[in-house]
């Protein structure tokens, strides 16, 4: 069984920014949510200080964005994020946002929980642990009463459990790199939100093996349970295959951040290289049938 997401004709959606010195090198690695009628986009860039920041843009259309002329989210925790802040990745909960980003400073990178009421004013909740970590992503419930959120401690995709977001406990190994598969053998870690379907819930992670290509595919968990992996097929969904997927500020850096249910759609939002943004789709059906006997 093969399946493919289908890279949208806009792609890239979106570009480096010449008039603004933050955003002017590299726009990468976007979250996008959908709330009162709109897409919200934040954003990975940088300058030619090659300083990471977060920015938001706005769309009606999710392919159309306008965006803020100054970041929403910079380096403010001296020297543990100076060098900094990666990968938003947002979750509507309880009412308000929450983003998962990484703060990389003079202690290399570890992930931080922040929280917002508008998606562009954000106040820091805890750190998920103060070592490295990155790719930490919160489940969009609570299951069994307490917040849950996967992350990758290097190379394996963990998963772990809190009652308030800050104290994170019984942290497993949900999926570790598989040795004997070429494109994931090496290190793997999560993408966008998990998608609860019937069957399960429905998350999209990368890989890669060696050389180093990120590709992409999905695996389905316990919906009661998500300690435990219902499947996890072999096979890729997405791989480099534009040229401005191949080349960029980071080759071969297919990265994704989101995997948005819009309709009967998953809308996959990427990075290409690290520099600029594109969008693939697939059917929501078409993936969870690949991920439940592929």
């Amino acid at each position: 069984m093969t399946v493919k997401l289908k890279r949208h004709p806009r792609s890239p959606l979106m570009y480096p920014n010449p008039l603004h010195e933050w955003e002017c090198k590299n726009v990468f690695n976007p979250s996008v949510t959908y709330h009162n009628g709109l897409y919200h986009m934040l954003y990975r860039a940088q300058g030619n200080d090659y300083i990471s920041r977060i920015g938001y843009a706005l769309s009606t259309d999710g392919f159309e964005w306008n965006r803020l002329e100054n970041p929403v989210l910079t380096p403010h925790n001296g020297s543990e994020d100076y060098r900094g802040v990666e990968d938003p990745r947002v979750t509507p909960l309880d009412d308000q946002f929450y983003v998962t980003y990484t703060a990389y400073g003079a202690n290399s990178y570890f992930p931080m929980i922040a929280r917002s009421t508008n998606l562009i004013s954000w106040e820091d909740v805890a750190p998920l642990e103060r070592q490295e970590n990155k790719d930490h992503i919160l489940f969009p419930e609570k299951i069994g009463g307490k917040y849950v959120i996967l992350h990758r401690r290097r190379k394996n995709i963990w998963i772990g459990f809190s009652e308030d977001l800050i104290n994170w406990t019984n942290h497993q190994i949900l999926m570790p790199p598989r040795p004997d598969n070429d494109w994931d053998a090496v290190s793997i870690g999560g993408n966008g939100l998990p998608i609860k379907t019937e069957h399960g819930w429905l998350i999209f992670y990368h890989g890669y093996g060696n050389p180093i290509v990120y590709r992409h595919s999905v695996a389905l968990l316990d919906l009661d349970d998500p300690t435990k992996v219902i499947n996890r097929p072999k096979g890729i969904i997405m791989e480099p295959e534009e040229t401005w997927e191949f080349r960029g500020d980071v080759p071969n850096a297919l990265f994704s951040c989101t995997n948005l249910v819009v309709g009967d759609e998953v809308y996959f939002y990427y990075a290409g290289g690290d520099r600029v943004i594109g969008l693939a789709t697939i059917p929501l059906e078409e993936v969870l049938e690949y991920a439940r006997h592929g």
